[in-house]
């Protein structure tokens, strides 16, 4: 009998361990994720049940926020500017939760649930005073937001503008955009067909394309061959290379040819300077193959490209922002190295990392680790965090960057007057990427800063699939979009 009896007592207390294992995986390990869990309407009835945080701009302008309304969810959630401000905000639906932007990569603190607002949970817990979320200070200038989305206007493409010396995030627009307003409806049918709607469409409206998305970079990573060239220390930029009207890429018959006659040098020669100031397509692809894969692909790794960049937040605030990885592509030919070295074939870059490259040339060679928040508050408004500029990684010597502006200021001088500011100097470089399957259309660049003998802001501008050069498209973009930083 005792022997039944110990064999019933162990199996008792078998399934009290199985039991207090399983609640543990839920109550601990998996909470979080049955919390986050679309499926889960009791954590998304309590997640709007309690005011969620502000997004704000640098000025306080309010750029997202929750009202009070007589419905099950309690709150509504609205965008200022829905469209204008969205690669910044994200939104936060009944159905997607807290999906890209702020909204994702701070989600934990503007719902009230972060591990810093761990005292305010406390009280509101033995006090029954609601939980308010955190709000969210953005370094998003919003004079500047507005100008660049109603510079992109109807056409597909991005704006950065990046306060030099410390990574700060004025600008990141981005066109087609949507309205976050229409998928943070209560309707959760209307809501799911909005965000469906929005995810059908062939412009793409809803891709943040100031950090996630790829493109040619054109002739503007031509200043990172040029950076190359000059941290090699066998060239200045006095110095005469290889130019000439057309240049055939090695083991093809493929001609490349220049758009200016004063991009084809003197008896075949030109001298760093100005192969970059006319934009010299002869002389890069052989500069690019002489310098060769190596030494290129090690100095854009060292101004970011290779690697996906965190603009915001961190796993115990949300999910990430992440902008993704530039490529400089890790095997080529040299006829592809040739390519490359001009911003065409298998290189490919951002907005925003093109940004970081005017800004590491403005900033003495110092790549800033692009931010998007300044600060967070609790409801009570005291600071719980506050963000320093970090530097990434020096690219190259303050003389080489000195070198590089150069060299941009000559291109504005010399070959884009039109890119110029009364009274104030500026440093820039255009380039005309062709796209589509025979080359019929180009992807329009445009990057530089201001003022260029006391740098403050870096400019990045892409306008995809037109008919123009960059210093059409792109320039006037880029030119007014300084003018207004300047004017503050």
């Amino acid at each position: 009998m005792n022997k039944y009896l110990r064999q019933l007592f162990t199996a008792v207390i078998a399934l009290f361990v199985v039991l207090g294992m399983s609640t543990t995986i839920i109550t601990a390990i998996r909470a979080n994720s049955l919390s986050s869990d679309p499926r889960n309407a009791r954590a998304l009835y309590q997640e709007y049940g309690a005011p969620r945080g502000a997004i704000l701009a640098s000025d306080g302008t309010i750029l997202a926020q929750s009202t009070p309304v007589n419905d099950v969810f309690s709150y509504q959630r609205s965008y200022t500017n829905g469209p204008v401000y969205a690669p910044v905000t994200g939104f936060f639906s009944v159905t997607q939760r807290g999906d890209r932007g702020i909204e994702s990569s701070r989600n934990k603190l503007l719902s009230g649930k972060a591990d810093a607002l761990f005292w305010d949970q406390l009280k509101s817990l033995f006090t029954g005073v609601e939980n308010k979320g955190a709000s969210i200070e953005t370094s998003i200038n919003p004079k500047l937001q507005q100008l660049a989305y109603q510079q992109l206007g109807s056409n597909d493409g991005a704006a950065v503008v990046i306060e030099v010396k410390t990574g700060r995030i004025l600008t990141l627009a981005s066109a087609p955009s949507y309205d976050p307003n229409a998928l943070a409806t209560h309707d959760t049918k209307k809501a799911t067909a909005n965000y469906s709607k929005l995810a059908a469409q062939a412009n793409s409206p809803m891709i943040n394309r100031a950090a996630s998305q790829l493109y040619p970079p054109g002739s503007t990573f031509k200043t990172i061959v040029a950076a190359t060239a000059l941290e090699s220390g066998d060239y200045d930029t006095d110095t005469q290379i290889p130019a000439g009207a057309s240049y055939t890429l090695p083991g093809t018959s493929t001609n490349l040819t220049n758009t200016t006659t004063a991009a084809n040098g003197i008896d075949g020669k030109i001298t760093l300077q100005d192969a970059l100031t006319y934009s010299s397509n002869t002389a890069f692809a052989q500069l690019g193959v002489k310098l060769g894969q190596d030494k290129i692909a090690e100095q854009a790794k060292k101004l970011g490209y290779g690697s996906s960049i965190t603009i915001d937040g961190t796993s115990s605030s949300g999910r990430p922002m992440k902008s993704v990885a530039a490529k400089f592509p890790d095997t080529l030919s040299d006829d592809k190295v040739a390519l490359a070295s001009i911003g065409q074939g298998d290189v490919l870059s951002t907005p925003l990392q093109n940004a970081m490259v005017a800004a590491a040339i403005a900033n003495d060679g110092k790549l800033m680790r692009p931010t998007l928040v300044d600060r967070v508050r609790a409801s009570d408004l005291s600071t719980l965090s506050e963000t320093t500029p970090e530097v990434m990684s020096t690219a190259f010597s303050s003389s080489t960057a000195s070198k590089l502006n150069q060299m941009m200021q000559s291109v504005v001088e010399h070959d884009a007057p039109s890119l110029q500011l009364s009274g104030i100097k500026v440093a820039a470089k255009t380039g005309t990427a062709q796209i589509g399957s025979s080359n019929q259309t180009n992807d329009a660049w445009a990057i530089g800063f201001a003022p260029a003998d006391n740098p403050k802001i870096a400019v990045s501008v892409v306008i995809h699939n037109v008919n123009q050069y960059g210093v059409e498209a792109a320039g006037p973009i880029m030119r007014s979009l300084m003018e207004e930083a300047l004017k503050q």
